[in-house]
């Protein structure tokens, strides 16, 4: 008897649990997301249809005709949110924004629910990971009581589209996507299916009402946004909020937004009373001393298109292990290891070698870019000879394996801050620019002219000569 062939409907098909894309045979990479091992089969393969011209909703017009008001930003009543949302919320715009567990998300997204409610705009606050008198507790912490804001705890979407109907709201908070599910949807929430289809139900309301809509999203333990791929792309703006639970400063970093540039980054600072903005959050990241302390150096990070002058702390001790310590806190544990390695080859300085190295920044900023090199670098210098480097000097630059001094973009920016606040003198690469009127910077092109600026004191010498300072004075 003739083996009978399968038809299109019997043949198996395979999708990509991560962001949906099907395919007709098994593949261990998806092409989409190019994630491995997330290509499941599902079922049938989907026949092949075609779709005839129907009526069209509107008719297109010039773009100069379109009438632009109507995607005018209203402000959240948070400054540092607007800043990263490019001057608010649009009318129908749905942002998500993502972080981990207990780092504010709650906490900020109620903040703003409650300072963007007013007499001719509502906002619902649907809860569906905690109860309402939870998010009333809360809200009473953090002075979030408005007779314009509606709660609601829901983990239902049709309750959820309910309350649209009933409340009619301005703005819409949903804490969080991945718990509310579709009874129409097979799955459980969370799930691939159950995230689509609660984002596009959400997302079509949006758009249909005027509504601008926050979505609250988990993260996975590597940091990427939980659930498929595709939330990231139907959504409007993608936001970050990070932040190390055990500091004070919280950043909210914009990843993807059609209404501004995404290069923007808000600071807040999370105390008992709630998370308020920080227009000038430097502050943090600096300890203020009458006495220079070794093994200290400032440097100006740029978050976004906000510079901000951080600390860098270094201290060498005499190991007691064959294999010394290397610590890092706040800092790259690679770049520290490459600056070890250039000071001694470069800078000749063989002592970093055997002893313990810690390393770390004050109140809890991260400093990742190129443009800390030069003050991770000084700074171990420092705590390798004992010595102070000189008051108020800040120091930029991107340090290669060649011990060259490299040259990073915004530098003009970076001084001008650190003018802002007081500081004197910096070392930059060469050819910086317009330089603030007042401040002395000296250009370096290598580890050779910078650690000119350490005085050049044995250990031994460093504490006698630190009490003929203090007897002088």
């Amino acid at each position: 008897m003739a083996a009978r062939t399968k038809s299109a409907k019997d043949r198996p098909s395979y999708r990509c649990t991560e962001c949906g894309w099907t395919t007709a045979k098994w593949l261990g990479r998806c092409p989409e997301c190019q994630a491995w091992g997330t290509v499941e089969e599902f079922g049938g393969a989907p026949a092949v249809r075609t779709t005839a011209a129907g009526r069209v909703s509107a008719a297109a017009v010039p773009i100069g005709q379109v009438d632009s008001r109507q995607a005018t930003a209203r402000s959240t009543g948070v400054g540092e949110l607007d800043r990263v949302l490019g001057g608010g919320l649009v009318p129908g715009a749905v942002v998500l924004l993502a972080g981990e567990p207990g780092v504010g998300k709650s906490t900020l997204l109620l903040d703003v629910a409650a300072k963007a409610a007013s007499d001719d705009h509502r906002t619902l606050y649907v809860t569906a990971e905690e109860s309402a008198s939870q998010v009333r507790l809360r809200a009473d912490r953090i002075r979030a009581i408005n007779d314009h804001l509606y709660l609601a705890a829901e983990t239902d979407l049709s309750a959820v589209l309910g309350h649209l109907d009933a409340v009619k709201p301005s703005l819409l908070v949903l804490d969080s996507v991945q718990t509310v599910a579709s009874p129409e949807i097979d799955g459980a929430p969370g799930g691939m299916a159950q995230v689509r289809e609660v984002a596009g139900a959400l997302i079509r309301a949006s758009k249909e009402r005027g509504m601008a809509t926050l979505l609250v999203g988990h993260v996975t333990k590597d940091g990427a946004i939980a659930g498929p791929r595709l939330l990231e792309h139907l959504v409007d703006v993608v936001l970050s909020f990070e932040g190390d639970r055990h500091a004070r400063l919280r950043l909210v970093r914009g990843v993807k937004n059609r209404y501004g540039a995404t290069d923007e980054v808000g600071c807040f600072e999370l105390h008992d009373e709630g998370i308020t903005g920080l227009a000038d959050p430097s502050g943090l990241f600096l300890t203020r001393r009458d006495v220079a302390v070794p093994g200290t150096c400032l440097t100006v990070t740029l978050e976004g298109k906000r510079p901000l002058v951080a600390e860098v702390q270094a201290l060498t001790v005499d190991s007691q292990i064959p294999s010394p310590r290397r610590t890092t806190s706040g800092l790259e544990t690679s770049r520290v290891s490459m600056m070890l390695a250039v000071l001694e080859q470069r800078g000749r300085i063989s002592a970093l070698g055997k002893r313990d190295i810690y390393s770390a920044t004050v109140g809890g900023v991260k400093l990742t870019e190129p443009a800390a090199d030069l003050a991770i670098a000084l700074a171990l210098a420092s705590a390798a000879s004992d010595t102070p480097l000189p008051k108020n000097l800040v120091a930029i630059g991107e340090v290669g394996l060649a011990g060259e001094v490299r040259r990073v973009t915004g530098v003009q920016r970076r001084l001008a801050e650190a003018h802002r606040l007081g500081f004197t003198h910096a070392l930059v690469p060469t050819d910086p620019g317009k330089v603030p009127a007042g401040m002395k910077v000296t250009e370096v092109a290598d580890m050779g002219d910078a650690l000119r600026v350490l005085p050049r004191r044995s250990r031994q010498e460093a504490p006698q000569s630190r009490q003929e300072d203090n007897a002088r004075r």
